[in-house]
């Protein structure tokens, strides 16, 4: 049995992984949604990865997974405790000592996003409806209205306070339907800052409401 310890993007709900954590554990694994507090602003990335760090506690055979601005949190939680694998899920990849709002312009996204809306034929105005709930079913985006809470300022301009990438094995999943952080955009960040390949998955940027079996079948995937 392994620990799967799941962090959350932005707002920091562990609501966004509820379809996930019972497919984990009818599998026969442990699993643990993050709830992170991104409304509040004296909390940022080290509260963050105070929060993952107490989630792990003294848990072995960890699977650490991290969603969207989690892929900030991930890597500083990993310098503290033992972690198996990372595995970054439509996440933002960070260099050390770089903050989430400086990631934007360093990566490109902007405009890699507005390509990928020109070339789709989908609006390039930034709106919840066609970025994040596109392929979600119509039930469950509106359930997800009652978690959704704003990210606070204050992690934005706080640094990934790691050295250099944590010595741990890392996979980066890349959502074939992801308008947000395009698919394309993805792999080049994953093979310039990490020098891997970035995997496809079925499913937008929140591929755990959309696809959340397709995605548990990858992350069981990479278990001995």
């Amino acid at each position: 049995m392994s620990a799967f310890v799941l962090i959350p993007g932005a707002g920091g709900a562990a609501w966004y992984w509820h379809r996930v954590v019972p497919e984990l554990r009818a599998r026969g694994h442990e699993a643990v949604a993050v709830d992170l507090p991104g409304a509040d602003e004296s909390a940022g990335l080290p509260e963050y990865a105070d929060a993952v760090v107490d989630a792990i506690g003294r848990r072995e055979d960890v699977v650490l997974v991290a969603q969207s601005m989690g892929g900030f949190t991930a890597p500083m939680a990993c310098t503290r405790v033992p972690v198996r694998l990372l595995v970054l899920v439509n996440a933002m990849v960070p260099l050390p000592g770089e903050t989430p709002g400086e990631w934007w312009g360093n990566t490109g996204s902007e405009a890699a996003r507005v390509a990928a809306a020109e070339a789709g034929g989908y609006a390039a105005e930034l709106g919840l409806p066609t970025y994040f709930w596109h392929d979600v079913p119509a039930e469950r985006a509106a359930a997800g209205a009652a978690h959704d809470r704003p990210e606070a300022d204050i992690a934005f301009g706080q640094p990934c306070a790691v050295e250099r990438w944590p010595d741990v094995p890392t996979r980066v999943l890349a959502g074939a339907q992801d308008r947000f952080f395009p698919r394309e955009f993805q792999a080049r960040v994953a093979r310039e800052r990490l020098g891997i390949t970035a995997e496809e998955v079925p499913g937008g940027h929140l591929g755990a409401l959309s696809r959340p079996v397709a995605l548990v079948d990858r992350l069981i995937g990479y278990l001995p």
